[in-house]
Formats: structure tokens, C-alpha cells, sequence
């Protein structure tokens, strides 16, 4: 487990510890899948994601890397339990304060060493066993598909997050022409290269298929099942 602390100032997204992986860096070590979880005070959901997300890639290179938001609960006990008992892929990055998910999950991509990043939510909803759906997607063609985005079906929330969100992604779409009915959804997959290129800035999480877009690369959609918040 690499568990680095990240001691800056909240918006600060340098870490103390080591200097964030040079992009170009790569080894035969290095895995082909970074798996990325903003996360903060989810030490009751972590250990099943974590375990699913094992289960969903066994047989591939890969890691999970989970950027703890300044939690105030056992979340670093637990991932460090983890780490030494089962799951010697996981790492553990930590923010000092909360600096919220867009943050985590730019500090995420800047420290992983897989070709492919996977970012999912923390909290439990969105199901690894979706993963492979989205890299076999992202292989096909010819391997020239840029990103591949989750879009939920059946989404289990209250009705107003429906309604908020089904507003907020109608006026995306209007705005940006971005083809992407589901912005909201934390399951995507990016190639490393590219999400290191994108320019950055808070809420940048919710825009990065008109992000990858923009910088000429393709984008294609994997339907996802939502599961129930713990």
C-alpha cells in the first residue's frame, strides 16, 4: 500500500511523499488498468468495492487507487488492513484537508500508472462488474476509442436528484452539443494520456467527454446499472 499525504493547501494537489509519476514513465511492471476512487469518510463502503473491483479484473494487471478526501473516519485503517491482508495492488493517497472530488480525482490520474484509468465513486453505487463491459469497449475499433463513459439505468435516487439532474444534463447537452446523456455518472475510462492533457478546473469531472472531445478524441457509452447508497 502507498499511502501518500498530501500536506498543501486544499487546492493544492501536490503530495509530500514523492512527486507525482512522470506521464511518460512506464515499465513491464507497470499495470495496463489504474482503477480511481475519490473517497472521503467511506470506511463502511470501501472494503466491498474494493473486493468487487478485485474480483471484476482478476487475470489483468492492474491497481486500485484510492485518494482519500481528508477523511475523518477509519478510512486509511481500513485500506491499510486491506492492503497487507489481500490486496497488494491497493494504494492509498491522502488529502490533509478536503479538497473535494474533481480535486481527488485529478490527484488520482496524476499518480497512476496504468495506460487505461477507471474512475468509480466511492460510495458504493456504481458496480465494478461493469468494467470490462467498458474496457472491451474501449479496445474495440481498432483500440482508437479515446474514452468510454457509463450512462445509468434505473438510477436509485430520491426523485428530486432525478429531476435535478436530468435539468442539469439537458443544459449541458444544449450548451456543449457533447452527445452524452449522463454526465453524471462516476464510471468512465479514459486513456491516460489524454485525461492528463485536459484542462483542469473544479467540477471538471462532470464535463469530460466534451473535454476529450475537444481535444479530437472519441467517446462512446456503456449502459450501467446504479446500485442503492449504502
Amino acid at each position: 500500500s502507498h499511502r501518500i499525504f498530501d500536506r498543501a493547501r486544499p487546492r493544492s494537489l501536490s503530495a509530500t511523499a514523492s512527486p507525482p509519476l512522470d506521464p511518460t514513465r512506464r515499465t513491464g511492471a507497470d499495470p495496463d488498468v489504474s482503477v480511481v476512487i475519490p473517497a472521503k469518510d467511506e470506511a463502511g463502503n470501501l472494503p466491498g468495492l474494493v473486493t468487487e473491483i478485485g474480483a471484476a479484473l482478476a487475470g489483468r494487471p492492474f491497481e486500485v487507487l484510492v485518494v482519500d478526501d481528508g477523511s475523518t473516519d477509519e478510512t486509511g485503517r481500513v485500506l491499510a488492513e486491506m492492503a497487507a491482508a489481500s490486496a497488494p495492488w491497493l494504494r492509498h493517497i491522502r488529502h490533509a484537508q478536503s479538497c473535494g472530488q474533481s480535486a481527488s480525482i485529478r490527484t488520482g490520474v496524476r499518480y497512476a500508472r496504468g495506460r487505461v484509468i477507471v474512475t468509480i465513486d466511492g460510495d458504493g453505487q456504481n458496480d465494478p462488474r461493469f468494467i470490462p463491459q467498458m474496457l472491451s469497449a474501449m479496445e474495440a475499433e481498432g483500440g482508437d476509442v479515446t474514452m468510454v463513459a457509463g450512462e445509468r439505468q434505473g438510477r436509485k435516487a430520491s426523485w428530486g436528484k432525478r429531476y435535478g439532474s436530468r435539468a442539469a444534463n439537458g443544459l449541458r447537452r444544449t450548451l456543449l452539443n457533447d452527445g452524452t446523456r449522463d454526465t453524471g455518472c462516476g464510471l468512465k475510462a479514459i486513456r491516460r494520456e489524454i485525461f492528463l492533457e485536459l484542462p483542469y478546473f473544479d467540477g471538471w469531472h462532470r464535463y469530460l467527454p466534451a473535454l476529450v472531445k475537444r481535444e479530437g478524441g472519441s467517446v462512446r457509452y456503456v449502459d450501467v446499472v446504479d446500485r442503492e447508497r449504502v
